[in-house]
Parts: structure tokens; C-alpha cells; sequence
């Protein structure tokens, strides 16, 4: 028998039924990809994906909320002592913390992860570029694998389902596609994702491309990128059997890995000025036939 958000809240399930309305509610508005793959989940376990979700965006969207470092280390040592406490942590305040630790508790989620994710995001707070490719892989690990391990834990109520390696790619995968979606924003800041080896192979700087002058050498960068998620794309449909139905819907955004790459390699594509997306309909579409495909 599940055990519902109002159970689980004991005598005040009205506070943290909000917390919990409310990570809906950012999830829905700032990450739609999730949003809508969370939706082919049981309806019961969708709360506490979108409290992994709601926190991952928090973390996430530290950089825009400071104008220099420190007041954004600060505001990730403060997500740090919130897991460290648990249960003791003065969340109240704030909703996506409150529902993120319910869900911890919920579903037994190790606290490691969700830390190491918040270290991972020390990297957005400064402008230097990913060092190399193993840094970007390991970055992608600590946030985007992680973040659909620990929904793999919720959607499993809290039992090991396996398929950590295919965690593994997919987050690669899903997060290098998404750091190319987000180039034209990054550069605009100053900020580089791209691996500095890989870019000197290319003979391309930062300050190439924060001034907006990469021209064929970043090119040829962001080519690798693409060929770098597809790499893991295959490696994730050859673990595709160690994966269970039961969790799918943790993995289903990576389904729109490969539509996101080749509207990048449409002609007219300009890392500087194209948004790359797809429309809600394209998007439900290949979300519902990624799920009907794995039953």
C-alpha cells in the first residue's frame, strides 16, 4: 500500500501538501520535459519527482539569483546543511525544501547524491570553462544522472531497481544536449561548458566565444558535443534491457536527446541566436511513444 502525502505529513498534511503543490507548479513552468514524463508515472509517486525536480531547478537557477560568487556559495552551503540536518533542518520557510526532505524520508533517497549534486553546481557559479571532457562527464554524472537515479529510488518506492549504469548515460546524454540548448544564455553570461581540451584542439578560447567569435572551430566543437551524446545515447539502448518498466518514466527525457540534436543540425542553425526546442505537441508525441515502446 502506498503511502499518500497527507499520511506521511501526520497532523498537518496541509502545509506540506502546498510544498508539495508548489514544486509541482515550478516543474510545470520550468522544466517541461520532466513535467510531462512525470505524468506516465503512478500518480501517487508523481509528488516526489517533482520535489527532486523543484530542487534541482533551485540549485540550478542559483547563478541567476547573485550577482558574484560568494552570496551563491552561500546560498548552496545552505541547501548543504539542509540535507546534513534532515529532519532537523529549519525548512518551514521554504516549500521545495520541505517537500524535498519529505520525499528523503518518504522513500529512504540517499542524502550523498543531492549533496554531490550541490557541490556539481559550484561550477556554474564562475565563469571559468569545463576543464575537459572527463570534467564535463563527471559534472553531468553529479546532476543529471543523479538526479534520474534518485527518481528511479522514488518511482520504485525506496527499493534498489537497478539500472545505475543506464542512469549513468542517459544523464550524460540528456545534460550535454541540454547545455547545448542553453549555449546562446551561457555565452551570453560568460559562462563555458564546453571542454577547454576540446576546444583547444579546435584552436577556440573562452573569449572567443563569449565575444561571440567562434566561428568554424566552435563549429566543429559543438559537432563533437553532439557525436559525445550520441555516444552515450548508444550506450544507454545497449542497458536498455537493465532498465525496468517500473521506472521509465525517470528516463523517458531522454527520448527527446536525438530530436533536440538534429534541430541543431538544420540548416541556419546559429549557437548564438537559435533557441532550439520543440513544440508541446512534438514533445507529448515522442514522450508517449518513448513509454509505449518500452511496454
Amino acid at each position: 500500500m502506498t503511502t499518500t502525502i497527507e499520511d506521511r505529513a501526520g497532523a498537518a498534511p496541509g502545509p506540506l501538501s502546498q510544498a508539495y503543490a508548489i514544486c509541482t507548479a515550478l516543474v510545470r513552468e520550468h522544466d517541461p520535459d520532466r513535467y510531462i514524463a512525470s505524468l506516465y508515472a503512478p500518480e501517487a509517486l508523481r509528488p516526489g519527482l517533482f520535489a527532486l525536480y523543484a530542487f534541482s531547478h533551485e540549485i540550478a537557477r542559483v547563478r541567476e539569483q547573485v550577482s558574484e560568487p560568494l552570496p551563491g556559495e552561500v546560498r548552496l552551503q545552505w541547501w548543504r546543511d539542509v540535507l546534513e540536518a534532515g529532519d532537523a533542518a529549519p525548512a518551514q520557510g521554504h516549500p521545495v525544501a520541505q517537500a524535498l526532505l519529505d520525499t528523503i524520508r518518504r522513500f529512504r533517497l540517499p542524502s550523498a547524491p543531492l549533496s554531490a549534486l550541490v557541490d556539481a553546481r559550484v561550477f556554474d557559479l564562475y565563469d571559468d570553462p569545463m576543464p575537459s571532457l572527463g570534467d564535463l562527464e563527471g559534472y553531468a554524472g553529479e546532476t543529471s544522472s543523479a538526479l534520474i537515479r534518485l527518481a528511479s529510488l522514488v518511482l520504485a518506492q525506496g527499493r534498489d531497481p537497478g539500472g545505475a549504469a543506464a542512469a549513468g548515460h542517459a544523464g550524460v546524454a540528456y545534460a550535454v544536449a541540454g547545455l547545448m540548448r542553453a549555449f546562446p544564455w551561457h555565452a551570453a553570461r560568460g559562462q563555458v561548458y564546453l571542454p577547454a581540451d576540446l576546444l583547444a584542439r579546435n584552436g577556440v578560447t573562452r573569449e572567443d566565444i563569449v565575444r561571440g567569435r567562434g566561428g568554424p572551430g566552435l563549429t566543429y566543437s559543438l559537432k563533437e558535443m553532439r557525436a559525445l551524446a550520441r555516444v552515450h545515447l548508444g550506450k544507454l539502448r545497449d542497458l536498455r534491457a537493465t532498465v525496468p518498466a517500473q521506472v521509465m518514466p525517470a528516463f523517458l527525457p531522454v527520448a527527446l536527446v536525438e530530436p533536440y540534436l538534429k534541430a541543431m543540425e538544420r540548416g541556419g542553425y546559429d549557437p548564438y541566436r537559435t533557441i532550439v526546442t520543440l513544440s508541446p505537441m512534438r514533445r507529448q508525441w515522442t514522450l508517449w511513444r518513448a513509454e509505449r515502446a518500452r511496454r
